[in-house]
């Protein structure tokens, strides 16, 4: 194994090829048991469960993502690198915490948690790593990781889009964005250095990846909006008015398509994208104020892109 950028500390981490420390996170307060409205994201049903339903494939979806590393952790001799996949994991773990406290919130609104994890689990760990090889396990993870990263760089990049929700919510959000981004060069590396995966397969898990993901959010935001009690014609405009919001032109998916599209290139690397331009003013916020909510307010709020 040669290189593992993610340990790098450049001096510029919003530089293309750069990459910034892992940072382990713990123990932030979110105010999630506050009286957190139902629809959060300004009040919008579709926005709100839309973002509800990744939160509920996330706990299971990172002890996924860390099995299938730990996979290849023994063939890791490097000190650094081992660090990184450490810390890659501590960073995991908490997001799986913390999103299994905000899907508390949900299974009390009535949602079916419970059955959308036991779902999830059936076929990430009954299906897919016990039919698939480890290899193209470790893959997906990658390129699921590659897809959360864009996700997060992209929508958190966009000064505005988060302007109308809950700041405990958009905090949580906001910080699991950052680490998404922190983090995104470790399990491609491994994926790389140490599996030896090659392009089609690597190929392979951004395609699987891109069909799996949003088929199982749309499934999920179905079930929330019933348990919300939208009749079907409500429903239908809800879909129609939000799926517009997600791929009309400007809309959420937009920023992320180039970015999307430099996975299948070759020799592509997750550094390339750099890091998030407000990364700094995020990081710098958290360790002055200490206050997780003051640093995603930051981030959210921060001049837009020029």
């Amino acid at each position: 194994m040669t290189v593992l950028r993610t340990t790098d500390a450049p001096a510029h981490p919003a530089s293309p090829t750069a990459a910034v420390p892992i940072v382990p996170r713990e123990h932030l307060d979110f105010g999630l048991d506050g009286d957190i409205p139902r629809h959060w994201f300004g009040g919008d049903p579709f926005k709100t469960r839309f973002f509800d339903a990744m939160s509920t494939l996330f706990p299971e979806g990172e002890r996924f993502f860390i099995t299938c590393v730990r996979d290849f952790r023994d063939q890791v001799t490097n000190p650094e690198h081992l660090q990184a996949i450490k810390d890659f994991t501590r960073q995991e773990a908490q997001h799986s915490m913390v999103h299994s406290a905000f899907n508390r919130r949900l299974a009390d609104q009535g949602i079916k948690v419970d059955r959308i994890l036991a779902n999830q689990r059936h076929f990430l760990f009954d299906v897919t790593r016990q039919r698939l090889s480890r290899q193209q396990t470790l893959a997906i993870t990658a390129a699921s990781e590659h897809l959360t990263a864009i996700m997060a760089q992209g929508w958190f990049e966009r000064h505005d889009l988060f302007l109308d929700a809950d700041p405990r919510v958009r905090a949580m959000y906001a910080w699991h964005a950052v680490e998404e981004v922190e983090h995104k060069g470790v399990a491609y590396d491994v994926m790389q250095q140490v599996a030896q995966v090659g392009y089609l397969r690597r190929v392979l898990a951004l395609l699987q990846v891109s069909i799996n993901f949003p088929m199982f959010v749309f499934q999920i935001m179905g079930h929330m909006l019933k348990v919300d009690g939208f009749s079907r014609t409500q429903r239908l405009k809800l879909w129609a008015k939000g799926l517009w919001w997600l791929y009309g032109p400007g809309g959420m998916m937009a920023d992320i398509i180039r970015p999307y599209l430099a996975w299948y290139k070759p020799g592509f690397h997750p550094w390339d994208s750099g890091m998030l331009p407000s990364y700094t003013l995020w990081a710098d916020t958290l360790k002055r104020t200490g206050d997780v909510i003051a640093a995603g307010d930051a981030l959210t709020t921060a001049p837009p892109r020029r």
